[in-house]
């Protein structure tokens, strides 16, 4: 192992991240200092365990929704008033929410820290819902859903979702139809501030130029009385797999004279075993520019611009999808392709001359991931909720030049799908369907049913 690590890449430095101290406050808050230097520069990010996965049934994206609206209007101060008092120092506040967490995050001069923090407690604490505020976000919402069905990328996007998870948490949209966006109350989104939202499921990053006593004092004066929310981390149940297992799902777009292409499968949740072979692995596939789905879907037959192959990895699942477009008249032969590169990798996994180019080109790549304060906050964060290993950051690089070709071929061979997939086309489905009925059953739908 220790051979093959240097033989991939004989010139790693060794990635060293600060010193990361863990406090719990009274409330059950933790709270993560990581103190790092030297610009003058903070970055916090609050991770709250309640994204749309949590969402319910009548109610998606209500999460989503609320987060973004939280610094429209807080302890006092209007959304133009907190703009204004955040912009005038060169600091910034958010919040929105993914599928398993709420984040609010705050980016501030160190000697601004103090009152940037309050203005982002409020924000937490006291967000307020003006009335001519969330019809404002009610509008943006609905526009970018109009915009999302418009876009056949987007659709596609949501038809995969949908076939792979079904009606398990993680189909969840943080983008709703209609019916849920037009739903949404203001008594709504207090009630998801007020039980969602909760000290005893949240963890607090620190990070950048600062006094710990001083970041402490703060913390435990404007956090330290939050209170309610959930009293346990929420769960995620097991997912049973695939939705439409072998099933073509045919989104029909009758003016579209291309074809988007989405091919879904199980695939693995994050902190799995084989996580390093298969992100090497991949990246020979389909995760780079010069991938073998790029290379004989764009260079050797000209049938797309882009393709490309992902694992998409959260804690209590995962998948795996192939992306592409093309001419409807070629739509076979791109599924073909892509099916049939899987297959190669799946048999025969990745040669030895690919696998040490990957793993030069992702160590390198690597360290531009953790070069300012929110990229640090981030992957400590990651490291957090998905229990990885105290290592996970630092050894990174080493991990990923330690996988061997034969461990890269295993884990292609274990996780790569066969028959167990999904296919997803956008298109028009009068030319598509006769097509591509040799890849299993045929569905059509509109795009009005992601209304």
């Amino acid at each position: 192992m220790k051979k093959s690590s240097k033989t991939a890449t004989p010139s790693l430095r060794p990635l060293k991240l600060p010193a990361h101290e863990v406090r719990v406050l009274p409330n059950g808050l933790t709270v993560h200092l990581v103190p790092r230097g030297p610009l003058p520069l903070v970055a916090v990010r609050l991770v709250i365990r309640g994204g749309s996965a949590f969402d319910p049934v009548g109610k998606l994206g209500v999460g989503d929704f609320a987060a973004r609206l939280f610094r429209r209007g807080a302890g006092g101060m209007t959304a133009n008033e907190i703009s204004e008092t955040v912009e005038f120092v060169g600091a910034s506040v958010g919040g929105f929410a993914n599928e398993e967490n709420v984040i609010i995050s705050l980016s501030t001069p160190s000697k601004h820290f103090t009152p940037m923090f309050e203005v982002m407690s409020k924000v937490l604490l006291e967000p307020t819902f003006p009335e001519s505020e969330v019809e404002l976000a009610r509008r943006r919402t609905l526009a970018a859903l109009t915009n999302d069905l418009d876009d056949p990328g987007s659709l596609a996007e949501r038809a995969i979702t949908r076939t792979m998870w079904g009606d398990h948490p993680y189909a969840h949209e943080l983008l709703q139809g209609k019916k849920d966006i037009e739903a949404y109350t203001i008594g709504d989104l207090k009630k998801f501030h007020r039980e969602r939202l909760g000290p005893k499921v949240s963890h607090l990053y620190v990070v950048g130029a600062f006094d710990a006593k001083e970041v402490m004092k703060t913390i435990e004066r404007t956090l330290g009385g939050w209170s309610g929310g959930p009293n346990e981390i929420p769960t995620i149940p097991e997912w049973a797999g695939l939705a439409r297992p072998g099933e073509v799902i045919i989104v029909d777009k009758p003016e579209q004279t291309q074809v988007q292409m989405r091919i879904g499968a199980a695939g693995v949740k994050r902190g799995h075993a084989d996580h390093f072979p298969l992100v090497t692995m991949n990246t020979v596939l389909g995760g780079g520019f010069t991938s073998r789905l790029v290379t004989e879907i764009r260079v050797k037959r000209g049938l797309s611009y882009g393709a490309g192959s992902s694992w998409d990895m959260m804690s209590s699942a995962g998948t795996f999808s192939v992306s592409s477009f093309t001419r409807t008249e070629s739509i076979n032969t791109l599924i073909d392709v892509a099916l049939g590169e899987v297959k190669k990798m799946r048999e025969k996994g990745p040669s030895k001359a690919e696998l040490a180019t990957v793993q030069r080109y992702i160590s390198g790549l690597y360290p531009a991931r953790l070069e300012t304060n929110e990229n640090v906050s981030g992957a400590i964060a990651d490291v957090v909720h998905y229990g990885l290993s105290d290592e996970w950051i630092s050894q990174y690089r080493e991990r990923i030049a330690a996988v061997t070709v034969k461990e890269a071929a295993r884990a292609a061979n274990t996780h790569l799908f066969g028959k167990e997939r999904s296919i997803v086309l956008v298109g028009n489905a009068e030319q598509l369907k006769k097509k591509v009925e040799k890849y299993g059953p045929v569905t059509v739908w509109k795009p009005s049913q992601f209304e």
